[in-house]
């Protein structure tokens, strides 16, 4: 009798909040160390795919690990870093001298004289992860409660404000940087007096509530209507849904109609960054690439800093 009552939980639960709950637990893995004891989402995926030797999220990998007073000059359109430099140096020189630069290293690499040349800054003053290691298996918790893959709960923590408390320039705000509307149509109290983002788990209920009613639905309709086949578990629609997350449905619609796919795949995403349409630009371009460095260098804190660190594999 208990495990037929366990089986309707699971069958309401499931149908109540759109993903079977015990659909990512083979995802989940402990980290223990002297002092405590995490549960998060295991980066297998990434190497599995290969995702990890993608120029992208190695690109953001040393912008996210290097300090604002040094710049990697690289290729727009790939990030292939052609060049480290302090940042003082680069800002010193004229325009012309500017340009003067990009064009040695255009000459210096074989590029085309009108591949465009960025210029990108160390961001380790904002991507703490040390301190946001702590609420990583918070967010898991608190996702998995909600009956949504804790998968997008560490994913959004890791590259949104990771271990701050800062408001955007657009007015998002918390763990989860959630807009005000966005927070009050999840029933989060947000006014004058009273900003119930500030609060984790509350931020992330209404992080939860927005992917699993807005986002995920979305990016099924977006798929659907060009008959492209996907498993949600797959890492390449999770990040389509991240881009949902950023840049909206119709921005992310708008695109993928631009790219016109056949398939689904991650060479949807791989298009993806490399398209613009609508309200889908540069930052949209560059949301999931975040997000798969973020997850490599959480993965070199877990496995490679294993002497005060031990995992087990959740069941």
């Amino acid at each position: 009798m208990q495990h037929f009552f366990f089986f309707l939980f699971s069958v309401y639960f499931s149908l109540a909040y759109g993903q079977p709950i015990s659909k990512w637990e083979s995802e989940k893995i402990t980290v223990k160390t002297s002092n405590n004891m995490s549960t998060l989402m295991h980066a297998e995926a990434l190497f599995a795919d290969r995702w990890d030797v993608l120029a992208q999220p190695q690109f953001w990998k040393q912008i996210m690990l290097l300090a604002p007073d040094s710049c990697l000059v690289n290729v727009a359109s790939t990030r292939q870093v052609l060049k480290k430099m302090s940042l003082k140096d680069w800002n010193r020189q004229t325009e012309a001298e500017k340009d003067s630069t990009r064009a040695e290293l255009r000459a210096q690499f074989g590029l085309d004289p009108s591949t465009r040349i960025y210029v990108t800054s160390g961001k380790n003053d904002f991507y703490k992860f040390n301190e946001v290691y702590p609420q990583l298996s918070k967010g898991v918790a608190a996702f998995e409660r909600y009956g949504v893959d804790p998968w997008y709960a560490q994913a959004i923590l890791l590259i949104e404000c990771p271990g701050q408390m800062k408001k955007s320039i657009s007015g998002a705000y918390g763990s989860f940087q959630l807009m005000p509307d966005v927070a009050r149509a999840a029933g989060l109290t947000v006014n004058a007096t009273v900003d119930e983002r500030k609060d984790f788990d509350r931020c992330a209920y209404g992080s939860a509530s927005l992917i699993r009613r807005v986002c995920i639905p979305e990016a099924k309709r977006i798929l659907d209507s060009h008959h492209l086949t996907y498993n949600e578990s797959d890492l390449w629609f999770r990040l389509f849904v991240l881009h949902v997350y950023h840049a909206g449905s119709l921005n992310v619609a708008a695109v993928v109609n631009k790219i016109q796919p056949t398939v689904g795949s991650q060479q949807l995403i791989l298009d993806m960054w490399q398209n613009t349409a609508g309200g889908f630009g540069n930052n949209s371009q560059n949301y999931t690439q975040l997000a798969l460095a973020a997850q490599l260098i959480l993965h070199e804190m877990v496995y490679q800093k294993c002497d005060e660190i031990t995992m087990s594999q959740a069941r």
